[in-house]
């Protein structure tokens, strides 16, 4: 592509009109779902216009748009952060040492979706022009924090093929994992517990059996099943969560109203409710071709409920509505036993200071040997069938 590129960095999604910003984050919506929901114009606006994200949440808003010809070509969700909370691939240990060095690593670059430890796409573009996108977009943001004296970019959670891309630029690549389902063509889970060890199937049975007991029913909502007072509900499962987790939570109540407004056709809210009231409720989001687990909470502490509405009852729904996979969010090597494999992640990093990079390249080197030995050993160790004599 010879035509000059434009680079532009805005301070919110919404100065960039929705069908602008989509036509490159999810070109494929045009005949269905999207891909990725959390690279919709929809969902990343709902978090600037709920105060989830901007001032005085150390998430600054600065979507950088690429144009050719006065035409969106592509885009990214670029952030400046002033810490490192709500990005799941974390680099507290990098800004400590180089603190104690005596250097600033606030504020820094992170091209993500906030709070959202969802792999896909960070680098969007037209379809045909990936390679040219990607670039633009790379220099861009590599400019932005050259030209401002930031010591870091940050780009979480991308897709393996544009983690090679940056990497052949010069970042750092960096591969850690989460737990994933993957649907083998089941029918329905019993049909899933079937490819399960006998040990293994025998434990979610019991799980489900120990669930089914908290004294009232699950329900799966999605759509205009969802209403008001079950988003009032699941606030406080969220303020519950958050709190012991991050100390604050993360979104603001609003954001909640956003996503229902705009998107509750891509929302899956699973809630159990004891006398007609929900005790507890775990929030997803539908992909194209996977369900993406997001948040859990309770108001009363019932055994196995959590692996319940987060796990099993994600699988079952995935199972029913085609769905190939199920990402269960961050962290836990207790979804391995549950049927979640460990599956790698990527990210990419460029650090201003040269000593810092390298010691940083030196590390990464390490740990992804030792998450490419881990996955091996999780994914041998896990609860899958071996052999018919293990039945």
């Amino acid at each position: 592509m010879t035509t000059e590129i434009e680079l532009t960095a805005l301070s919110s999604l919404t100065e960039i009109d929705a069908a602008d910003w989509d036509a490159v984050a999810c070109p494929e919506a045009a005949t269905g779902r999207p891909v990725d929901p959390f690279t919709t114009h929809r969902f990343l606006a709902a978090l600037d216009r709920s105060q989830s994200t901007g001032a005085g949440t150390g998430w600054h808003p600065r979507p950088l748009i690429a144009r050719a010809a006065g035409r969106v070509i592509a885009a990214a969700p670029l952030y400046a952060k002033g810490h490192s909370q709500g990005e799941y691939i974390f680099d507290h240990n990098w800004a400590r040492a180089y603190e104690q060095a005596g250097g600033r690593y606030y504020p820094k670059l992170q091209l993500a979706v906030p709070f959202t430890p969802a792999t896909g796409r960070r680098l969007l573009t037209l379809p045909g022009l990936e390679a040219t996108g990607r670039a633009a977009l790379l220099q861009g943001a590599l400019s932005i924090a050259q030209q401002n004296h930031l010591s870091s970019l940050h780009i979480t959670f991308c897709t393996e093929e544009e983690a090679e891309a940056g990497a052949e630029m010069g970042l750092l690549h960096r591969v850690t994992q989460q737990f994933h389902w993957e649907n083998r063509g089941y029918g329905d889970f019993a049909d899933f517990l079937a490819d399960l060890s006998s040990r293994k199937r025998k434990t979610i049975r019991k799980e489900r059996e120990t669930a089914a007991a908290f004294g009232g029913e699950i329900r799966c909502l999605t759509g205009d099943q969802i209403e008001t007072q079950h988003w009032d509900a699941f606030w406080e499962f969220y303020q519950d969560t958050g709190a012991r987790k991050w100390g604050t939570p993360y979104l603001t109540r609003r954001a909640f109203s956003e996503f229902h407004a705009t998107m509750r056709d891509d929302i899956l809210l699973v809630l159990a409710e004891r006398d007609g009231q929900p005790v507890a409720g775990a929030l997803n989001f539908i992909g194209r071709d996977t369900l993406f687990g997001r948040y859990w909470g309770c108001t009363e502490e019932h055994p196995c409920l959590h692996f319940e509405l987060c796990y099993y009852q994600a699988i079952d729904w995935a199972i029913a509505n085609g769905l190939s996979r199920v990402e269960a969010g961050a962290q836990g090597e207790h979804k391995l036993a549950r049927g979640y494999l460990p599956t790698p992640v990527h990210s990419l990093h460029w650090l201003a200071d040269p000593g810092l990079s390298d010691a940083v390249e030196r590390y990464l080197m390490a740990e992804r040997e030792a998450i490419d030995e881990e996955i091996e050993v999780l994914t041998a160790y896990g609860p899958f069938r071996r052999t018919t004599s293990e039945e």
